[in-house]
């Protein structure tokens, strides 16, 4: 048995005591504790030994102030230790032990005593155990209360801490038991846990826990949270890495990664010999082939390397695709897919004729112009189906980046080539028909100008040497038939319009959409619904009245969707009552039944001739328009007001008729200065809808001399022209759809300017065979054919008896209204 010694201390008894020394690193051991430790220091275990066989099982435990020493001596160690008791002792077979302790009370040692050996290898020292009693105050209570409740959320995030330690813990009730229970479970610092076994009152003792477990309870969430947070990114990102490296590991464990890359590399040199790649392309391929068999399957730039070589033997640098040169046909599928559009097929047919008699000739650059719905892209499609080519359509609208269409550098990840490199591999041809689509979409931004990249592809005699920057190898461009589309050109560059040779596609005409509705349209309907010829048809009558009451387009996809419509309410009425025995006639007068109230009106000529109104022509992207101009004078000081949601041409042109009217105003009768006495108001009607250009110049002068001198412009005629100071009538453009919609409103003379008799030709000979075409040069001539009254020589249009008191106070005495 030990021997002890009853002595007292500050705190209480002190009992002085000889017992056997196990230091311990980085744990400390605490006052009603229970703690297992592997133990395995030689000296240590003497000590267990010693304890277990004279000292009644009790030992002396204090912990290293450096656990790395093996050998402590006595300033190693804390002045402040346990006196445990061994509750279990296993041997282990590698020489260790596992030893399940007890601690029984505070100790402090003895630094005079020092540490002895009663026999060799058996370390002792003299304890001097410390023995007090906790204090009850209602602060404690209070602080017991809420370390209690911080545990239970303690316990729910630390896993380790079962429901029986938790449930004798929460049976302490004085702070110092509960505070030495609590230390030993908490993952804090051991130099943490030795300042708490070293506090001797009790209440700060346990405040001092309470600190460290509210920090621990804090980073144990936080831990939690970053690992939960760690472990998501590592599933999202790099689950298929791992899967990937492992399977890799496996394989060369298998000793089979290097053999099959080896085979994959003989298989590319091999097909490498069999093409056909000009010099450039085949050094660099094979180069990187042998790059490739310098590198490890398992690293990174081998896939990308790979990768390049493939591009490089995918491509189809030589393969042309044999082409069809039979003209007749060619115009034959031209004219199957597409009613009109003369110029784009004649232009297309001379360019196959030219290839009949060259054998090589570079590939055109065609960009076809002309508002939405006339069947650019479609006609694009039909191309190459008349020459025997594949087809590859690129829509260019909204790109911004121009690594779509030079590639991307391989100094990039997922670097790629750009789209014509990307089509080019897919056809496998080197020679298609490539529609670039919507290239007046492009736009520019930080990452570069696409439209700049193009000019290198739509230059004939730059793109035989095109330069992708994935690729780094000059590619030949130059046999393919590129077709680009826009609807204006105003916003493509100026060098890269210069490069295209721009056909345009006007609006088609009511004749032209009547018939692709008779000819392509209704055909296709009928057939998408489900319905034949002996179902429904068509009038003509009610296609024109779709034409002009329900659409407003240069194309037909409008007109396709209203018919459409009708084509379901037809088929719906098939499956509810049966097929008939006569088809469902669709006429004029049903359209609205099945469409319901006109969306829009055409203009038609006004019922009767009525001074100041004067009827022009307007080209809109939907087609031709008539225009009514309308004057009115009234007593004021000489002002000019323009109405009608003009644009600045428009004005400029009313101002430039009204400086006209004022020049010639000897040669009308009109005083010199009649002007002061009058405010003019010109009006365009239709408010609300824009209208800009020239043309109307001509129409402006007549309404104003007409209202000036109070004489009628004739209802069924309509003029076009630009007008200058000196009463000359210039050229204007839209001459065949200005035409189709004076037949259409029933005029029966229009005016045009001299220079513009050439574009007679364009317009269909049943529109010129209803309509006298009148070509002046003139203001002048102008005037003799529009007013309905005679003219004499030396002065233009007499006025009639029944002038206006305000016209006649504006005319000179010599010229007042006589009987005609």
């Amino acid at each position: 048995m030990p021997e002890k010694k009853e002595k007292k201390n500050q705190i209480g008894v002190a009992p002085e005591i000889h017992l056997p020394l196990m230091t311990l690193r980085e744990v400390v051991m605490f006052p009603r504790a229970i703690m297992p430790l592997f133990v395995g220091r030689e000296t240590s275990i003497r000590a267990i030994e010693r304890a277990l066989n004279k000292f009644d099982k009790q030992i002396y435990l204090v912990t290293q102030k450096h656990p790395e020493a093996e050998d402590p001596s006595p300033d190693d160690l804390y002045d402040l230790g346990t006196v445990s008791r061994i509750l279990q002792l296993l041997r282990l077979p590698d020489g260790t032990i596992k030893v399940l302790f007890e601690g029984l009370y505070r100790a402090t040692w003895s630094k005079e005593y020092g540490i002895q050996e009663i026999e060799p290898g058996y370390p002792m020292v003299l304890a001097h155990g410390m023995v007090g009693e906790d204090a009850a105050t209602p602060e404690a209570l209070a602080l017991i209360r809420a370390v209690q409740d911080s545990l239970q959320d303690y316990a729910k995030i630390n896993k380790k801490l079962a429901p029986e330690t938790m449930a004798a813990i929460n049976s302490l009730n004085t702070p110092g038991r509960l505070a030495d229970s609590l230390m030993p479970h908490l993952k804090v610092p051991f130099a943490d846990k030795q300042a708490a076994l070293e506090q001797p009152n009790p209440q700060v003792r346990l405040e001092n826990a309470y600190e460290l477990l509210l920090k621990d309870i804090e980073l144990t969430s936080l831990e939690k949270k970053v690992k939960s947070r760690v472990k998501q990114q590592m599933e999202r990102n790099h689950r298929d890495f791992y899967l990937n490296e492992q399977i890799k590991a496996i394989q060369k464990e298998m000793g089979r990664g290097e053999e099959e890359a080896g085979q994959e590399l003989e298989e590319l040199a091999k097909q490498l010999e069999a093409l056909d790649l000009p010099n450039e392309a085949r050094e660099k391929c094979a180069k990187e082939i042998k790059k490739l068999r310098q590198m490890s399957p398992q690293s990174a730039e081998f896939t990308v390397v790979r990768n390049y070589v493939d591009w490089i033997l995918n491509l189809p640098w030589n393969a042309i695709q044999p082409t069809s040169l039979d003209l007749k046909a060619a115009q034959t599928i031209l004219d199957e897919d597409h009613f009109a559009l003369d110029k784009p097929k004649e232009r297309i047919l001379e360019y196959l004729a030219v290839q009949t008699l060259v054998e090589k000739i570079k590939g055109p650059i065609l960009c076809l112009v002309g508002p939405p719905g006339v069947g650019k892209t479609s006609l694009a499609k039909s191309v190459a189906r008349a020459m025997g080519r594949e087809f590859v359509r690129i829509s260019l609208g909204g790109v911004r980046d121009e690594a779509e269409i030079r590639g991307h550098r391989r100094t990039y990840i997922g670097a790629l080539p750009g789209k014509i490199i990307q089509s080019l591999r897919r056809v496998k041809f080197n020679n298609p028909v490539f529609c670039l689509d919507e290239v007046d979409k492009m736009s520019t931004d930080f990452r570069g100008d696409p439209s700049a990249a193009l000019l290198e592809v739509l230059d004939p005699e730059q793109n035989d040497a095109f330069s992708d920057h994935y690729l780094d190898l000059d590619y030949d461009l130059s046999k393919i038939f590129f077709i680009t589309t826009a609807n204006t050109l105003h916003s493509i560059p100026g060098p890269l319009r210069d490069r295209m040779e721009i056909i345009r596609l006007p609006g088609y005409l009511e004749v032209e959409k009547t018939r692709i509705a008779k000819d392509f349209l209704t055909p296709r309907l009928l057939t998408k619904h489900g319905l034949t010829a002996s179902d429904m048809t068509f009038s003509e009558g009610a296609v024109l009245e779709i034409i002009r009451r329900y659409t407003r387009e240069a194309g037909v996809r409008n007109l396709e969707r209203e018919m459409a419509s009708i084509c379901r309410k037809v088929a719906r009425k098939v499956v509810e009552e049966g097929r008939a025995d006569k088809p469902v006639a669709v006429s004029k007068t049903m359209v609205a039944t099945y469409l319901g109230v006109a969306k829009f009106r055409y203009g038609e000529r006004e019922e009767r001739s009525q001074p100041g109104v004067a009827t022009g022509l307007a080209w809109t992207e939907m087609g031709g328009e008539l225009l009514l101009v309308e004057v009115s004078l009234m007593p004021g000081t000489g002002k000019v007001e323009i109405t009608g949601k003009l644009g600045d041409v428009m004005q400029e042109s009313a101002r430039a008729a009204w400086s006209y009217v004022r020049s010639r105003s000897d040669l009308f009768g009109l005083r010199p200065d009649f002007y002061k006495e009058i405010d003019i108001h010109i009006h365009v009607p239709e408010g609300a809808t824009p209208k800009d250009g020239p043309s109307a110049g001509i129409t402006l002068a007549t309404s104003v001399i007409s209202a000036l001198l109070n004489l009628p412009v004739r209802n069924d005629l309509a003029m076009t022209g630009e007008i200058t100071l000196r009463g000359r009538v210039l050229p204007i453009g839209g001459v065949r759809e200005k035409l189709l919609a004076a037949h259409r409103g029933l005029i029966a003379k229009v005016i045009i300017p001299a220079d513009n008799a050439k574009d007679l030709k364009e317009v269909p000979a049943n529109i010129l065979k209803d309509l006298e075409i009148i070509t002046v040069e003139h203001m002048d001539e102008v005037l003799c054919h529009a007013l309905t009254v005679g003219v004499r020589e030396d002065i233009f249009c007499v006025p009639p008896t029944d002038i206006l008191p305000l016209s006649r106070r504006l005319l000179k005495e010599e010229h007042q209204p006589r009987t005609q």
